[in-house]
């Protein structure tokens, strides 16, 4: 069998909103609660399972999409107000980056997660 990833639990706040947040930004579906976690399933199968804690260490988070589907994030970005970024550092808000002939787009979830939009990977 060969190894792959199925799932990494994201602390939250409030694991409901959190999943909602990313869900929408994404055009995702919430899945129903599985014992303390609340599932965001992605496209090959891993799951982010977003878990209620009462301190978050903030991680990041990349998440490889069609062209279309950045467009259409990256339009739920923008329609939401939130702020974007074009580097991992928070440094050049306002843009998106056209890293390895792709776009790409750093944002932050409602617990200060740095999440990223990327066409293309290295």
């Amino acid at each position: 069998m060969s190894i792959e990833l199925n799932h990494t639990i994201v602390g939250a706040t409030d694991k409901h909103a959190s999943a909602r947040f990313l869900a929408d930004i994404l055009g995702l579906t919430v899945g129903a609660d599985t014992g303390p976690f609340t599932p965001v399933r992605l496209a090959n199968g891993v799951t982010l399972d977003y878990m209620d804690r009462a301190q978050v260490a903030r991680q990041h988070y990349a998440f490889l999409v069609s062209e279309g589907e950045f467009d259409a994030s990256f339009t739920r970005i923008r329609d939401a107000g939130l702020a974007y970024f074009a580097d991992p550092g928070f440094q050049q808000p306002g843009e998106i980056n056209t890293r390895w002939g792709g776009r790409g787009v750093y944002f932050h979830d409602p617990d200060g997660h740095s999440m990223e939009l990327l066409t293309r990977a290295p």
